[in-house]
């Protein structure tokens, strides 16, 4: 076996021989990240199970929908205390970051705003986007505007196109790792310890959003 055939089986064991796993809360579009991940060459389980969740190397938290459905799937499967006592590092998209914070300032049928308590993993706030009379939701591909120097966000730069489906985003604060422009500044991505959040879906970011995916998976 050549040098450069050993190193592709080496690689190939390193991305097999990981633990990750997708939180199923039960409103995720979780099909996509899974494939999304395995398309990188790399194993993940999707599943609630409290066990596997503390366990795993590394954690997914997706989500589409509003925060107040999500929730209360995540306390039906008594996820919530689990999720929060993690400690490896845990990966969360769109609806997924934004469970990460305190809370979420949602509108309900009757049109009044709604606070739903979340996961208060990130001290920070989830407000409706002030578009600016752009139309909402803000679906569709938007540039970073800036971004820090974090792991995960290795080889990503301001400028890079990232695909966003939301209504509701996290105001520029202490935890913002990148921002992006709809209408008015925003949080693109929130970190603190081992919780990441990303507002964009990275599962549907093409390259930009496979590497961080990547990225992630290989800190």
């Amino acid at each position: 076996m050549s040098l450069e055939e050993s190193e592709k089986v080496s690689e190939k064991m390193n991305k097999t021989n990981h633990n990750f796993v997708i939180v199923d809360t039960g409103c995720a579009n979780l099909s996509s990240v899974k494939f999304a991940v395995e398309r990188l060459g790399f194993n993940i389980t999707i599943t609630d199970d409290v066990e596997l969740i503390k366990q795993a190397d590394k954690v997914i938290l997706p989500g589409v929908g509003n925060a107040k459905h999500a929730m209360v799937n995540i306390n039906a499967k008594n996820l919530a205390a689990t999720i929060q006592g993690l400690t490896q590092p845990v990966l969360g998209f769109c609806l997924g970051m934004q469970l990460m914070t305190q809370s979420s300032h949602e509108g309900n049928f009757s049109g009044e705003v709604e606070v739903v308590d979340c996961l208060n993993l990130i001290p920070a706030q989830v407000k409706p986007l002030k578009a600016d009379g752009l139309r909402l939701p803000h679906m569709g591909w938007n540039t970073l505007t800036s971004v820090i120097d974090h792991p995960v966000f290795a080889g990503i730069e301001a400028g890079e196109y990232f695909y966003f489906v939301h209504s509701f985003a996290v105001p520029v604060g202490d935890y913002t790792a990148a921002t992006c422009e709809y209408g008015s500044k925003f949080s693109a991505a929130i970190v603190k310890d081992n919780f990441i959040g990303c507002q964009f879906h990275p599962e549907r970011s093409g390259a930009a959003g496979s590497k961080i995916i990547k990225n992630f998976l290989e800190m």
